[in-house]
């Protein structure tokens, strides 16, 4: 089965009607994010609206799956949950609660052991308690409900080069999982040295630690032994933004970072970057990705068009993936040029 699928932030819905989501499109939809509060799984604020509205969506697309994804950047409480056998007990109990009318649970537990944010707690023991944790929730879930997970593929975090093995037993939790998210976005962040690409589908430059691109992250968890099809590939609808010390040669690409910028969405850098000439636009041959470049502000946009998207999306085809996702639907324009893009290699609308 081909997985075709888009995060949706329960923090969108309000500027993103949830019946807008363009649902011929997509077979797995993840609402973002159930969380952790002081040691309790609890919904977003407007999840009962946002329930109501989900399951109207799948009354009209009844192929459509819905999952229910806990955790995210910044999301703390996974290490004190996965800790001992009566903590995970009572996650599940709760995350089953939480999961009733969805067709499944997807956990981000970004990250165990290390890696992400600095105040949230890791333990050593996190890595076998996050294959614990999935473990007792596959057998609660059965064969009929979804489990999948988030997994990282930027291979720098806080602490400098990372490396996802150290936080994820990574072959065993995936035999575990219907299928794995694989981020692969968030190569170039405020933890890079220098201004680089978002999601390169290749390296473009070296130095940024091994297999910082699409291509070699895929090649990691295929030679970690997670199985082709069930690897789904990550696209973002959104770009990273750095303040460079001087263009060079490369329109500020690989120049020494002075400084980052919000990361724009898509659909904000179609209206407002790409129709303002100050921002140059530039795209690189071997990465397969667009950037944008200010002279006057020495400012670097990455990002991803409906070229880019699709080219990575007919990757992952060619390579024998499940599909491909998002993070997130709600960044893309009103015409969903982006979503169509990504499905497009799949064979467009369900």
């Amino acid at each position: 089965m081909v997985v075709l699928g888009a995060y949706f932030p329960a923090s969108s819905a309000g500027a993103y009607p949830i019946a807008n989501i363009p649902a011929g499109k997509l077979t797995h939809l993840f609402y973002a994010f159930a969380t952790i509060e002081q040691g309790h799984l609890t919904l977003p604020e407007d999840a009962p609206a946002h329930l109501e509205d989900l399951a109207a969506l799948k009354r009209g697309h009844p192929n459509l799956r819905t999952v229910l994804s806990i955790g995210g950047w910044g999301a703390g409480g996974f290490s004190d949950a996965a800790l001992t056998r009566r903590s995970r007990a009572v996650f599940v109990e709760e995350a089953l609660a939480l999961a009733d009318g969805f067709d499944g649970i997807d956990l981000d537990w970004e990250f165990p052991v290390s890696g992400g944010p600095a105040e949230v707690t890791h333990r050593p023991e996190d890595r076998r308690n996050a294959t614990l944790l999935a473990k007792d929730l596959r057998e609660r879930l059965g064969d009929e409900y979804i489990l999948t997970a988030a997994l990282p593929a930027g291979r720098l975090q806080a602490a400098g080069p990372y490396d996802p093995a150290e936080s994820f037993e990574i072959a065993e939790l995936a035999r575990v999982l219907d299928f794995v998210n694989l981020m692969t976005y968030d190569f170039g962040t405020g933890f890079s040295p220098v201004a680089t690409l978002n999601a390169p589908l290749n390296a473009p430059l070296e130095g940024l630690g091994d297999g910082n691109d699409v291509a070699s992250a895929v090649d990691y968890y295929v030679r970690a032994g997670v199985a082709r099809e069930r690897l789904v590939l990550g696209v973002p609808f959104y770009g990273r933004g750095f303040l460079v010390d001087e263009a060079g040669e490369e329109a500020g690409l690989g120049r020494p970072q002075v400084g980052t910028m919000e990361a724009p969405e898509w659909r904000e850098i179609k209206r407002s970057f790409l129709t303002d000439p100050a921002w140059e636009r530039h795209r690189h041959p071997v990465a397969r990705s667009p950037w944008l470049y200010h002279r006057g502000r020495r400012a670097f946009v990455s990002y991803e068009d409906a070229v880019s998207i699709e080219e990575r999306a007919a990757f992952a085809a060619r390579e024998g993936l499940a599909g491909a996702f998002t993070w997130q639907l709600a960044a893309d324009d009103d015409e969903h040029s982006l979503l169509a893009a990504m499905v497009r290699p799949f064979g467009g609308d369900l």
